[in-house]
């Protein structure tokens, strides 16, 4: 079983603040989904898109995957860790996490 790495929602919310210029937030949800708000700053990566996609992923930056609820990102996570990647981590409570807590949401970005 492989050892995902979390991050809260606050944490998260932290770094997008500060600028951290290794960060990328990926939102993995399908379109319909993500059309309704998303992280600020998330790039659109679908998970199914995410083999044919990864040489546009850097494996010195730190990838947080955003799903609704976490569970799909997670899955994404543990697949990324076994292409290699380390800084990998995934949205506790995902997009829901991230809506309760009342922070602002973004329409996508288009990537």
């Amino acid at each position: 079983m492989w050892n995902i790495k979390e991050v809260e929602v606050a944490e998260l919310n932290t770094m997008i603040e500060s600028g951290e210029k290794t960060l990328r937030v990926i939102d993995i949800r399908q379109p319909a989904e993500i059309a309704a708000g998303t992280v600020p700053n998330a790039e659109t990566m679908p998970m199914h898109t995410i083999p044919l996609r990864m040489g546009e992923l850097n494996k010195n930056e730190k990838l947080v995957l955003v799903c609704r609820s976490g569970a799909r990102s997670a899955q994404a996570c543990a697949f990324l860790q076994q292409q290699g990647f380390d800084e990998v981590y995934n949205l506790r409570g995902g997009i829901m996490g991230w809506a309760g807590s009342g922070l602002p949401m973004n329409l996508p970005q288009a990537v």
